[in-house]
């Protein structure tokens, strides 16, 4: 991409308004906490502390709105705090230029590290030492500064007093990210119908899996609903993919295939109805119909085998996440023509959650997924069916992470079975939230980092831009280096677009503003009203984009400081132009000293093939010994895969928007290698969905495979760092190798599909230049990939 179309993109960017969903009560509740702040300070300081303690609400009050799982009054305290503790320290240096600059300095440095802890931290840290460098000039003595920074201490305070005492969408986020989770499954099985091997996008259970992380106090409030649907949510996926592929029975056509499109379609439906519950708070109301359409009698004659089970199984995994979800799934009944196991294991709707114990089922094959809604992840023992697919995803989403130890008392699952209590995924408190991100600021503090390249940039722009504000004859010289570190960010779309956004929506902000105050000359009280309105529009609007934000903070800004004393005509002419040259510096620097990461996309690249071949080994790991239970880890090797995925379409999405060429990598040859990935772990997804139970009979020359598979993806992760392209020579001799016995021939038919995927990849990476024959055309390719509309590769 050239430069001249970058800056256009992201110019278009940052002044466009995007439709999201307007929260005008958390508007409300934020510009009354600062509306409080005011009045008191105006009360008891008066107007200059007014507007310095201001500023720390204001601050708070923003922090409440990141998207963030840690609850809302930690982030506003601590958001208050820190800006009081970067004002008192700035206020001691502020009198000495060489002191401060070099504070100045470490404090933006460490503000741009703080990136690596995550954007939410990175954010406030920044955002403090942005207003950092306007409240230090407010106070006149060390303890009025002292006093300047306490008053804002006690705006977050306010602002985390309010968020108890006036909860909005208590559990909202936490909601959303579920139902979203629901709502995603749903939109997938609506695609399965038109497109049996279509693609699914984790990132809604990614995002619900990190929501499902809380704090002890936390976990002692979380509504019943909150907890177990996630570990439903991730084990419908495989069994939904299961059910549609071709390649696992089902024809693409005929009476079999209409049945599975009418499941696919109610289990949709109860998803849908399911995440609308949850993100409501309300009860679920399950379709009827979809209800009845797993209990159609003759479903147990048109489906057999694998997706017979796929069915019973999908069938129990949508009843438990209707009944978590505060729904009353109604009691099946066996199917006519059916095994008696082929019943669905229907849940009671209890209010406790518990179901009433009811016989197990006969058919091994019928079991489907033996964990309850409430389960951790570890199923109870059972006689070992003589079918290796009886199994089903032998894991819970439950137990992906750190948890709190199982309590005594137990639980009955969708069997009657009994249970272990429900394990929580734990957020470590704000207080040992500290030496981790530590921790991680120290990772990245290297040369090579992208957030180190970010943070020295940020200390140099701010400090040049503040040397230059002061040097020119204009006054108020903070406004410079104040707009570099708002608009900076590691990336290069994000830094240039929100410049765009910070020129336009200041020079819109200001001139509003200052319409205002020539038509009205207001007084102190009306500035600080009509501040407290700038800030509950900006509050109101923030999710809309930078350029309205920006705009309604220029107008807080000017009416703050009008409430303090000044005079428009002291900050308006020389805010926008400062404001332009601290744009301007932020989007030189990146320039200068930029941190690409188109050329970083080869790396990306093998750190999902080195996590993907993990997970694909740790599947077939699971068939060669099933008598070990979860080992390998499944679910670990899976969640690392799903990390390194979303690492790489980040690093796709920054490296779109960069007026780079690229190193190697061709967006071509990037999307061919996406797709051979994304393929290869949607085989093992569905060799995944029937895993075998404990018990069942091993196959060894698929620990041979896992081996080889294990060592080739690393040898090829570590080929493609090297822009070499990666073979496959002893994931085909093991293949070569294995000897089909009736027992595995579906999955060493899987283990086919994995060297086909893995072939596809090498050949998106061999951008070499074939030789041409004597006709003119270039040579086939002896192990080319398959058609892609065949289901069998798919």
């Amino acid at each position: 991409m050239s430069w001249r179309r970058a800056l256009k993109d992201t110019a278009r960017s940052g002044i466009a308004v995007e439709k999201k969903r307007l929260e005008p009560l958390i508007a409300v509740r934020g510009a009354a906490g600062l509306a409080i702040v005011i009045a008191l300070s105006l009360w008891l300081f008066g107007p200059a502390a007014a507007a310095s303690s201001a500023f720390g609400a204001f601050q708070a009050a923003i922090a409440t709105f990141q998207r963030s799982w840690r609850p809302r009054p930690e982030l506003a305290i601590a958001s208050g705090t820190s800006l009081a503790v970067s004002t008192f320290l700035g206020y001691l240096t502020i009198s000495k230029e060489p002191l401060f600059l070099a504070l100045l300095v470490v404090w933006t440095f460490a503000a741009g590290m703080s990136w690596a802890a995550g954007p939410t931290i990175g954010l406030i840290a920044s955002s403090n030492v942005a207003i950092m460098l306007v409240t230090v000039t407010l106070p006149t003595s060390v303890a009025q500064a002292a006093g300047h920074a306490a008053m804002m201490i006690v705006g977050g305070l306010v602002q985390a007093a309010l968020i108890v005492l006036f909860p909005v969408r208590r559990w909202g986020a936490h909601r959303d990210a579920l139902a979203d989770a629901l709502a995603a499954e749903a939109d997938y099985a609506r695609r399965l119908r038109h497109d049996p091997v279509a693609s699914f996008d984790p990132q809604p259970l990614m995002e619900a899996r990190n929501a499902a992380a809380v704090t002890p106090r936390q976990a002692r409030r979380r509504p019943a609903e909150l907890h177990g649907a996630r570990g439903i949510a991730e084990r419908i996926r495989p069994v939904l993919a299961s059910l549609a592929d071709p390649a696992m029975g089902v024809p693409a056509e005929g009476h079999a295939r209409d049945r599975v499109r009418e499941l696919l379609a109610s289990a949709a439906a109860l998803l849908d109805a399911a995440a609308h519950a949850i993100r409501h708070g309300e009860p679920v109301a399950a379709p009827p119909a979809a209800l009845a359409t797993f209990r159609t009698p003759d479903t147990g004659s048109i489906l057999t085998g694998a997706p017979y089970r796929a069915m019973t199984r999908l069938n129990t995994l949508l009843q438990d996440v209707v009944e978590t979800a505060g729904g009353t799934p109604q009691e099946d009944t066996p199917h006519e023509g059916a095994p008696s196991g082929a019943r669905g294991t229907a849940h009671s709707a209890e209010n406790d959650g518990r179901s009433t114990p009811r016989p197990a089922p006969t058919d091994p094959g019928a079991r489907g997924t033996a964990h309850s809604a409430e389960n951790d992840g570890r199923s109870t023992p059972r006689p070992a069916p003589t079918d290796p697919g009886a199994r089903g995803t032998a894991h819970s989403a439950e137990n992906d992470g750190p948890s709190t130890p199982g309590r005594a008392p137990t639980h009955l699952g969708a069997r009657g079975t009994a249970r272990p209590a429900p394990t929580t995924r734990t957020r470590p408190t704000f207080l040992a939230l500290i030496p981790k991100a530590l921790k991680a600021m120290r990772g990245e503090l290297h040369r090579g980092s992208p957030i180190t390249r970010h943070a020295t940039r940020v200390s140099a722009v701010a400090t040049t831009g503040y040397i230059l504000g002061t040097w020119l004859p204009l006054g108020h010289g903070y406004w410079a280096p104040l707009t570099s570190v708002m608009v900076m960010r590691p990336d290069f779309s994000q830094t240039y677009s929100r410049a765009v956004a910070r020129l336009a929506g200041t020079v819109i902000g200001v001139a509003v503003a200052t319409g205002v105050v020539q038509a009205a000359t207001p007084g102190t009280l009306q500035s600080g009203t009509l501040a407290v309105a700038s800030a509950a529009l900006m509050y109101l609007l923030m999710r809309t984009g930078q350029f309205a934000t920006q705009a309604c903070i220029a107008a807080y800004v000017v009416f703050l400081l009008g409430m303090g004393g000044e005079e428009w005509t002291q900050t308006v002419p020389e805010r926008v132009l400062l404001t332009l040259m601290g744009g301007l510096l932020a989007m030189l620097a990146y320039a200068v000293y930029p941190a690409w990461e188109t050329p970083r996309l080869r790396t990306r690249l093998a750190d999902w093939l080195a996590a993907q071949g993990p997970y694909v080994a740790a599947v077939f790991g699971s068939y060669a010994d099933p008598s070990v239970r979860d080992a390998p880890d499944v679910r670990g090797a899976l969640l690392t895969a799903r990390t390194a995925r979303a690492a790489w379409h980040a690093a796709v999405a920054r490296a779109t928007a960069e007026p780079v060429r690229h190193r190697g990598l061709s967006r071509t040859a990037a999307d061919d290698a996406e797709d051979a990935l994304a393929q290869l772990g949607r085989v093992a997804m569905l060799l995944e969905a029937h895993l075998p139970e404990r018990g069942a009979t091993p196959v060894p020359p698929a620990a041979r495979f896992a081996d080889a598979l294990r060592e080739s993806t690393h040898k090829g992760a570590k080929a493609i760092r090297e822009r070499r392209v990666p073979t496959w020579d002893a994931v085909r001799e093991a293949l070569d190798a294995w000897e089909t016995e009736d027992t595995d021939k579906a999955v060493r038919n899987t283990a086919t599909l994995v060297l086909d995927t893995l072939t596809e990849l090498s050949e998106a990476l061999d951008t070499a230049v074939p030789p041409m024959t004597l006709d003119g055309t270039a040579p086939e390719k002896p192990d080319g990939p398959r058609d892609p509309k065949d289901s069998a590769t798919r």
